[in-house]
């Protein structure tokens, strides 16, 4: 049985890193992954998406937008749904 790993088969179907299709799943992972940490941190507070909406302006469907994919989310939103609407902080990392 030829088991492979999660990264192998990326490899594999996707092309490896720094190839034009690998390089976009991985952006719309990551972009995914934004969506899911910022409805944990709605749900750990015990706010609906309209509460939240609220507290940064923003429409309960725009919420419902960012967290089901995170994608054209600007960082001024970004900062404004952690920073104000959660009461956390954005940490942001750069690699080359």
């Amino acid at each position: 049985m030829d088991i492979k790993s999660w990264s192998q088969i990326k490899d594999e179907v996707y092309g490896v890193k720094g190839t034009e299709e690998r390089d976009r799943l991985d952006r719309e992972f990551e972009s995914f992954k934004i969506g899911l940490l910022l409805r944990q941190a709605r749900e750990d507070k015990s706010l609906t998406q309209a509460q939240l909406g609220e507290i940064v302006n923003k429409k309960r469907e725009y919420i419902s937008r960012v967290e089901n994919d995170g994608s054209n989310l600007t960082l001024r939103t970004l900062y404004e749904i952690v920073e104000k609407g959660l009461g956390g902080k954005v940490k942001i990392q750069i690699e080359f």
